[in-house]
């Protein structure tokens, strides 16, 4: 049933709750998990009176990803097969892209409300929304 699982991860706390159950889906059904790391294209900060330079931006997304996509093959039991993928782009668009090479996608949720889900949104939700594969969500506090 399920072949490819996608795991997205930030780096956060959160994908921690996520590992669990992705590696029960790929022990069950003997899947690999694909580890994707989105470093964001999106530079929020550059302007001429407050701004990181797009350089330097782009060098600190990309290792993000690359530190966060690291943590969560770490965290993987050595029995499940995984592969990553370090990309650049607009996460919510990344991953929904991705997600259709994949028969699952497994991915947490921050828990913001209010002013902070206002301002920043939710790529979990974006994602829910636009993904062509089914998406397990999972609370970070599980």
């Amino acid at each position: 049933m399920y072949d490819n699982i996608l795991l997205p991860t930030d780096g956060s706390d959160a994908t921690e709750a996520t590992i669990e159950h992705a590696t029960t889906l790929a022990r069950t059904y003997d899947a690999t998990v694909h580890v994707l790391s989105v470093a964001d294209s999106r530079n929020r900060f550059e302007s001429p009176s407050s701004g990181i330079a797009p350089e330097v931006w782009q060098e600190s997304e990309l290792e993000r990803a690359e530190n966060a996509a690291q943590a969560a093959l770490d965290a993987l039991p050595d029995d499940v097969t995984t592969e990553y993928i370090i990309e650049e782009g607009v996460p919510d668009s990344v991953i929904t892209d991705h997600a259709s090479d994949a028969d699952i996608v497994v991915m947490a949720t921050h828990g913001r409300t209010g002013l902070d889900h206002y301002l920043i949104g939710s790529v979990t939700e974006r994602v829910v929304r636009t993904a062509s594969a089914p998406v397990m969500t999972v609370r970070a506090d599980d």
